[in-house]
């Protein structure tokens, strides 16, 4: 069972792993350094920790000890108990969700092992955005999609924020990085997906038809400002498009890349 502590100063040192979580360089070096992740809220903690993290220690306002009693219970790990104005001045914002969890991260499992016996896995290349990342697991998530798989330089799902926005999906969704960003997709392609890029491409069909009828698929998206890269663009099996209303008044020719990511799961899903 967890160990209560009740913390009065700001300053404790054993509050570290919560300090200036709005400061994103720090957080990532701090994070990496350590090899921590921290889950805001109730169920994403819960959720965290039926996922198998193992908790380096709970932070939390008083009223929320009952509501997560049970993995309080389940755990080894202290909880701090601070007032509320207190973890506002620890955290740098207010915790209006009333709980945080520092969790120990684990290893990356190699690509192999996240695909054995995918059918549908989202590939996402420099997308860059906490929030989206977030969002983009989500909907897998919710769509049916078997796993994620990341370049090298996309944002960390594991990041508050991400974690947060995917409501935890992160736990459950299989994911990596890809360690060989030139050659990812032909990797894919070679192990039985067929690789569907998402861009605006001069030969992108609708996604519809892009997917039909396909065993295996791997969606691929870009980030949020340039999209695909020419090289992932032009290794990709297939190109497909989210054909838009094309009005004088409106104009717009794209999703954000979360919205298309929902969108592009939801046919593929029902391919």
């Amino acid at each position: 069972m967890a160990h209560l502590v009740d913390i009065t100063a700001a300053d404790d040192p054993r509050l570290a792993d919560y300090r200036d979580l709005r400061d994103v360089q720090l957080r990532k070096n701090l994070e990496a350094e350590h090899g921590l992740f921290l889950a805001e809220g109730e169920k994403v903690v819960r959720r965290a920790v039926e996922g198998g993290f193992a908790a380096r220690s709970f932070l939390m306002a008083p009223r929320w000890l009952d509501g997560l009693a049970d993995v309080l219970d389940s755990s080894d790990a202290p909880c701090y108990v601070v007032p509320e104005a207190l973890a506002e001045e620890v955290t740098g914002f207010h915790v209006h969700r009333g709980a945080l969890a520092s969790l120990e991260r684990r290893p990356l499992p190699p690509v192999p092992d996240v695909i054995d016996g995918a059918r549908s896995v989202l590939v996402l290349e420099d997308v860059v955005d906490h929030t989206n990342v977030g969002a983009i697991f989500r909907c897998g998530a919710a769509l049916g999609f078997d796993a994620v798989l990341l370049a090298p330089r996309c944002a960390d799902p594991l990041y508050r924020r991400s974690v947060k926005v995917a409501m935890g999906a992160v736990f459950s969704v299989p994911w990596t990085r890809l360690p060989d960003w030139y050659g990812a997709l032909p990797t894919l392609s070679a192990a039985g997906f067929t690789t569907v890029a998402l861009t605006l491409a001069a030969d992108a069909v609708p996604i519809e038809d892009a997917v039909a009828g396909l065993d295996r698929v791997a969606l691929v998206l870009g980030s949020e400002g340039h999209g695909l890269s020419d090289h992932w663009q032009e290794s990709a099996d297939r190109r497909a498009i989210i054909p838009m209303a094309r009005t004088r008044e409106h104009g717009v020719d794209s999703l954000n890349v979360a919205a298309a990511s929902a969108v592009a799961c939801y046919v593929t899903a029902r391919r």
